[in-house]
């Protein structure tokens, strides 16, 4: 088993992809319309599919807003370099909601941005004390 996408709803399709693509360096993969549904489903990530866990972005036609309710939290995107890779979101037009720097009560640095829908994504810098305390092994070291 393996986890294959997240599924998004976004109300604006192409300011989505715009933010994920443009700002964010994800790579576009495909995309369908689906009439009779009146839907349109979009696929982006960092690399292929069948490699690689990706985002599946949903446009249900003529739903602009969604209220994001309370359980959804972040996706997380490891970066190499968390200070430059905000400086170069916020020239690029994106949002960063919570600047660069340890989290509270641990070491781990991370940042927070928010998409054109409002979701938040969380940046965690690579080698940063692992994943919010969590010793990250090398793969070769785990098999």
């Amino acid at each position: 088993m393996r986890l294959l996408h997240t599924m998004l709803r976004v109300g604006n399709l192409e300011k989505s992809l715009d933010f994920y693509c443009n700002v964010l360096g994800m790579k576009f993969l495909r995309q369908k319309d689906y009439p009779s549904g009146e839907f349109t489903l979009a696929f982006i990530g960092y690399g292929d599919e069948a490699d690689n866990t990706v985002l599946e972005l949903t446009y249900n036609w003529g739903v602009e807003e969604y209220d994001l309710g309370s359980g959804y939290g972040h996706i997380a995107i490891e970066v190499d370099d968390i200070y430059g890779t905000c400086e170069e979101i916020k020239a690029k037009g994106g949002q960063v909601t919570r600047e660069p720097g340890p989290m509270k009560h641990g070491t781990t640095v991370i940042a927070f941005v928010t998409d054109p829908s409002g979701y938040k994504i969380e940046l965690i810098q690579k080698g940063s004390q692992g994943y919010h305390g969590v010793k990250q092994e090398p793969a070769a070291a785990m098999a």
